[in-house]
């Protein structure tokens, strides 16, 4: 018997769900996105700033990667710092199509307020792919795709499992003016949060475009969420916990899009992803509020500007997240100037105390932030690496 996908059902794109079904996920969603609320509400304008930009870094590394696409935090972090002013020196100039990713993720969350026509989201598919290329493919960067079937396949050759067929290009505009129309204009009395998981599941069902549909999809429930919470600063990433889960959210987007109108545990799936990525902002607001520690303690310290760059780079990075630690040899390239000069100043971080050894590991160890109070800096001065 051949497969009726979801499209096809009579009725379609009117899609149906049980409130009564969802109001306990609904109720734990609320209840932790508030929490967030709350807790932002609270933070320094500065700090606020400063935790939004962490959480947009994990939002463009997670949302690529659940696409099977990775894409180096260095590149993402330069480019977040660079479009909201803030400190990017030390950092690598990122490419192009990472830029445009950033792009995408702060229009559709800073600029949430505006209508999402067609001729944005035409723009945000020209953003991720400013090459219009996919891979070594030329695609259709900014236009709907082509005449081809579009399929989601998994398997070697002879061995193709098909997950999911999408609508055919014949009134494939009309289909995402429908969806657009709706998202613009939705029903009275829709819960914001449902409405963000009815437009994702809506748009990678119409799967428009030749690349990049699940980027676009959660770029829209992102703006979604930000209409909802009317902020355009979110502090925690569903981007980062739908990786987390990323078999799981794979798995039950199959099984709604093989199935009817009725799409009650895809909601409730994409709830709980709510509530999880809320409860998880404790990571991020512990990075930010240490790395404020960190400044107060050493605010006198009388550092130079190549040593606030470095300090600034390994804080970013949080605890472990500088791979090895730092060294002379890392400061020189970071900083651009000799190793004479980076050995120095290394060794004032180290006996100012802002830096403390990594391992014992002879002339090759590292330095990490010293996030705590204690460290004896004469020893740790003593074992430094040139």
């Amino acid at each position: 018997m051949a497969q009726v996908w979801i499209w096809q059902r009579a009725g379609w794109p009117r899609l149906r769900w049980d409130g009564a079904a969802l109001s306990e996920e609904l109720a734990q969603a609320r209840l932790a996105q508030g929490k967030v609320l709350g807790a932002a509400q609270l933070l320094d304008p500065a700090l606020g700033e400063e935790a939004a930009a962490a959480v947009l870094v994990e939002d463009g590394v997670t949302t690529s990667a659940i696409e099977g696409e990775r894409i180096e935090p260095e590149a993402v972090r330069s480019s977040v710092a660079r479009q909201l002013g803030l400190p990017a020196a030390g950092l690598p100039a990122p490419s192009r199509a990472v830029d445009g990713l950033v792009e995408v993720l702060l229009d559709a969350t800073r600029k949430h307020a505006e209508p999402l026509g067609f001729g944005r989201l035409c723009r945000w598919h020209a953003a991720l792919f400013p090459a219009g290329r996919s891979g070594l493919a030329r695609i259709r960067a900014g236009a709907l795709r082509g005449e081809a079937p579009m399929q989601v396949v998994s398997g070697g050759a002879g061995r193709e499992k098909v997950h999911f067929l999408a609508p055919p290009r014949k009134g494939l505009q009309g289909e995402v003016g429908s969806l657009l129309r709706w998202f613009n204009r939705p029903p009275q009395g829709l819960d914001g949060l449902l409405r963000a998981g009815l437009a994702h599941l809506w748009f990678v069902t119409l799967h428009p475009f030749e690349d990049g549909n699940g980027r676009l999809a959660r770029a829209i429930t992102d703006m979604a969420i930000a209409q909802d919470e009317a902020r355009p600063m979110r502090l925690y990433s569903l981007s980062a916990q739908i990786l987390a889960e990323r078999e799981a959210y794979y798995g039950i987007l199959e099984r709604t899009q093989r199935g009817g109108l009725e799409v009650t545990p895809w909601l409730q799936w994409f709830l709980r992803q709510v509530a999880s990525a809320c409860g998880k902002t404790e990571t991020v607001l512990a990075r930010t509020f240490a790395k404020a520690r960190f400044w107060l303690r050493f605010q006198h310290a009388g550092l130079n500007e190549r040593q606030r760059k470095v300090l600034n780079r390994l804080l970013d990075a949080g605890r472990g997240g500088f791979e090895g630690g730092i060294n002379t040899r890392k400061y020189a390239s970071l900083t651009r100037t000799s190793r004479a000069t980076a050995y120095r100043e290394l060794a004032g971080l180290v006996a100012k105390g802002c830096l403390a050894p990594t391992a014992a590991r002879g002339r090759s160890s590292g330095y990490a932030v010293n996030w705590g109070r204690g460290t004896d800096p004469q020893k740790a001065k003593r074992g430094l690496s040139p």
